[in-house]
């Protein structure tokens, strides 16, 4: 896809290249290790042809700072979304670019916390060390930015990002600062008092109602003495907030981190290159949540598989027995037009065929296995069956791309967890044989990490809202304000042909 971008760009020029790259693009950032180009230029005018992403160069930066560039899978096999539609991310500049700069980093650090102010699940806090350790050893002066809960009467204590501040630096084994605010002439001198490689956490954000507005002059307060600005917070970037896409405006440059390069990678790449066999399961508890999702997968899949709760307003489109088990009576006619829709499209639509009921709704509840055409009056379906489990691997078995989103049953009570945990265990499995399983946020990605399986899919996805909106084709605001990654020749220059520029190009 690279080699055919470069060449609708050049051709675009009036200049001829003939490029033989002689090996594979390896890993995150486009490389070529040897690359003969021919270069004709036109009489009408001399041009500098900038044609390949060398990515940055990070000989410089030690290990810990710089993401695997080989995991396993090569970009053939990995669902990269590069070419004209990817946006620049940090490894796309040269690092020296960032000495010296003042980087603004739009994290989520919107962390659980107990009633002792503890952090609880210090995942978010994790996902984002890559790009801040990145950022700290290129010598970059490291702003960091992000909301905790929901505050609705300005500053409050309970949530403010002090325990965040904290936990970073044991993270980090540097000092991280916690700002007083995240606006202010006091905040504004932190920023340029700054050493390379320091760490400033600005406060909540939200503490301003004009945060969430994407206020015009809260986003200009924000920008100030900062040169770059990087989102790395997928987990917001659906919202159009001052400081995950209005800041963008007042910045020289607006990247992705490598959590958001990562999220869009794999997210936006299974929906636009899968490879195939690819299935997609979906589950939760309504599919009223799940209906653009589903219409989505259906454009790209070859089966979708549907547990969670919301198989039973299937089965009673069907006119299937479903005792007392949740049903949407007024989505009956959609759950019809989505059936009808699978086999216009070719698409396998794949129900359970038993179910594991419960007499109420609570842990210790009475429990059989029902098919699913009949489940007794007063009875209600909590999980898929043994037999639904079995049913799903095979339809599993030779998938090449598996994406996850939803619970197959009420996992929280262990009794109702079978399903969903059995699903998590075939998708490691799946891994492990070499195919793409991507978790997609909320209660399935809460259900690997309790199952301890996190680790084991290719990627899981910190984002619950973002992700179902990326399914769904929606464009994220926080992903839309950054600079477009694109291929093309520049005027006002001229080049040689024993001199061949190659460099990236970002917005200006």
């Amino acid at each position: 896809m690279e080699t055919l971008a470069m060449g609708a760009a050049v051709a675009a020029t009036g200049v001829k290249v003939a490029a033989q790259p002689a090996s594979a693009f390896v890993g995150r950032s486009l490389r070529v290790s040897r690359l003969s180009v021919s270069v004709g230029v036109s009489a009408a005018r001399g041009r500098l042809v900038r044609i390949v992403a060398e990515g940055s160069k990070t000989e410089g930066l030690s290990r810990r700072a710089q993401l695997p560039e080989d995991d396993g899978r090569s970009d053939v096999q990995r669902p990269a979304t590069k070419g004209a539609d990817r946006k620049m991310s940090v490894k796309d500049l040269p690092v020296e670019e960032f000495k010296g700069k003042t980087v603004f980093v739009r994290a989520d650090f919107n962390v659980p916390l107990d009633d002792k102010r503890r952090i609880t699940d210090d995942t978010r806090i994790r996902a984002s060390l890559p790009t801040i350790q990145y950022l700290v050893e290129a010598g970059a002066k490291v702003v960091l930015a992000s909301h905790l809960g929901r505050p609705k009467k300005g500053p409050e204590e309970k949530y403010s990002l002090k325990p965040v501040a904290a936990r970073l630096t044991e993270l980090l084994g540097q000092k991280v600062e916690l700002a007083p605010d995240c606006i202010g002439e006091e905040v504004k001198s932190m920023k340029a008092a700054l050493q390379e490689g320091d760490v400033l956490l600005l406060e909540n954000v939200r503490f301003y109602k004009e945060e969430e507005k994407n206020d015009v002059e809260f986003s200009k307060k924000l920008s100030e003495n900062i040169d770059i600005f990087v989102n790395d917070g997928f987990g917001t970037a659906h919202r159009a907030h001052a400081s995950t896409a209005g800041i963008a405006d007042y910045v020289s440059r607006r990247l992705a981190g490598l959590l958001l390069e990562k999220e869009l990678e794999y997210l936006a790449g299974v929906m636009k290159n899968p490879k195939k066999p690819f299935v997609a399961i979906v589950g939760g508890s309504k599919i009223s949540s799940k209906i653009t999702v589903i219409e989505s997968l259906m454009n790209v899949c070859d089966k979708v598989i549907l547990g969670g709760g919301m198989i039973f307003t299937f089965f009673k489109a069907d006119g299937k027995s479903v005792g007392s088990s949740l049903v949407e009576d007024d989505k009956i006619e959609l759950a019809k037009n989505l059936v009808k829709m699978a086999k216009e499209k070719g698409v396998e639509l794949i129900l359970p065929v038993d179910v594991l009921a419960a007499d109420k709704f609570a842990p210790d509840a009475n429990v059989q296995t029902c098919s699913a055409s009949d489940i007794p009056d007063g009875w209600m379906g909590l999980d898929i069956g043994p037999g639904a489990i079995k049913q799903f691997r095979g339809a599993l078995k030779g998938a090449e791309t598996v994406l996850w989103n939803g619970p197959m049953g009420v996992f929280e009570f262990e009794a109702f967890s079978k399903g969903t945990y059995a699903v998590a265990e075939t998708l490691a499995q799946l891994t492990k044989e070499g195919a793409i399983t991507v978790v997609g946020g909320g209660d399935s990605v809460a259900a690997v990490e309790k199952a301890g399986l996190a680790e084991q899919m290719s990627h899981v996805s910190t984002g619950g809202g973002a992700s179902l909106e990326l399914l769904e084709g929606k464009v994220l605001p926080g992903v839309a304000a950054l600079d477009d990654a694109r291929i093309h020749a520049a005027g006002g220059e001229s080049c040689s042909d024993s001199q061949p520029i190659f460099q990236f190009e970002g917005n200006p």
